[in-house]
């Protein structure tokens, strides 16, 4: 399975958000010092489950879903969640 669909089965299975995307940005990182061959990834959210979470909170479930796949599979995951600010 490809990576990105491995990161999306895995957010979705822990999410399920409303939205997801998730951006291949490896060709903009090509070669650069500590790369050791895993993609660089952007992942825009929109989740219920993270509301009322802070933005470290947050970032801490992401990557609890995706940890084992880096370095190898993931060099580097951008974080945008996009929910709405709870009042």
């Amino acid at each position: 399975m490809a990576t990105i669909e491995l990161i999306r089965s895995r957010v979705t299975a822990l999410l399920s958000p409303t939205h997801l995307e998730i951006v291949d940005d490896s060709h903009k990182h090509g070669g650069h010092a500590g790369n050791t061959g895993g993609g660089h990834f952007t992942l825009i959210i929109t989740a219920e489950k993270l509301n009322g979470l802070s933005k470290l909170e947050s970032h801490r479930l992401i990557y609890s879903a995706v940890n084992d796949l880096m370095p190898k599979e993931i060099h580097a995951l951008s974080i945008k969640i996009m929910n709405k600010p709870v009042e």
